[in-house]
């Protein structure tokens, strides 16, 4: 039974260790990856695909997906494709700056979808915080906090942005951008409660064991 928007609200106030990934990391099937993620303490999974796909891929690549996130309590959401939240069974979808607007989004996502927004700087941060209605995004990432190949060109924000954060958000928002379990402290010590990775489990030896660390290294989510 799909989820109410209250219910994904609550877990998303709750959540905070998000895993990104793609839907086929380094050509396998992503279940034992998820489902390691999951048990280490992942709360939300993104499908981010860099590479175009048609929606049928999508719709197909999503179904691990969808299926390990409900089988751990966790949000299943979609990156970049509002269009097709509902035919991947997802809670939500992920838009950055240059994609779809909050308010467009949400429309084409569905009214009981989360929309999550990417911020780099204090001026699209406020700008987020600032929104009303349907423009304004029910979570925000914030970052990249280092350099990272997974969003190759743009530079690094520093600690300084998530030091603003912690002081201004008025929204779940996530840490994001080269954080692992040697610096996840770092990020925890300038403010965040919440974090994004890539690397940090997918391309790990121990997925579960580096998701656990990660959690371990994070405080309480305090209400905002």
């Amino acid at each position: 039974m799909a989820r109410s928007r209250h219910e994904r609200l609550r877990r998303l106030g709750d959540a905070r260790l998000y895993f990104v990934c793609e839907g086929l990391p380094h050509g396998r099937d992503p279940t034992p990856l998820l489902e390691a993620a999951l048990r280490g303490g992942a709360d939300i999974l993104q499908l981010r695909e860099k590479a175009p796909r048609c929606a049928e891929e999508l719709v197909s690549l999503s179904e691990p997906f969808r299926r390990t996130a409900a089988e751990h309590g966790a949000l299943f959401v979609l990156n970049d494709r509002p269009d097709l939240v509902e035919a991947c069974g997802a809670d939500g979808v992920h838009v950055g700056q240059d994609d779809a607007p909050v308010a467009e989004a949400r429309a084409a996502a569905g009214t009981g979808s989360i929309v999550g927004l990417s911020t780099h700087s204090e001026e699209q941060l406020l700008g987020a915080l600032g929104a009303d209605g349907a423009a304004r995004p029910d979570q925000v990432s914030v970052g990249p906090v280092w350099a990272t190949p997974t969003k190759e060109g743009r530079p690094a924000t520093g600690l300084g942005l998530v030091e603003f954060a912690a002081r201004e958000a008025t929204l779940p928002w996530f840490a994001i951008g080269g954080i692992d379990p040697g610096n996840v402290s770092e990020a925890a010590g300038a403010g965040a409660q919440r974090v994004v990775v890539v690397r940090a489990i997918r391309d790990a030896d121990d997925p579960e064991a580096a998701a656990r660390a990660l959690r371990a290294a994070l405080p309480p989510v305090a209400p905002v």
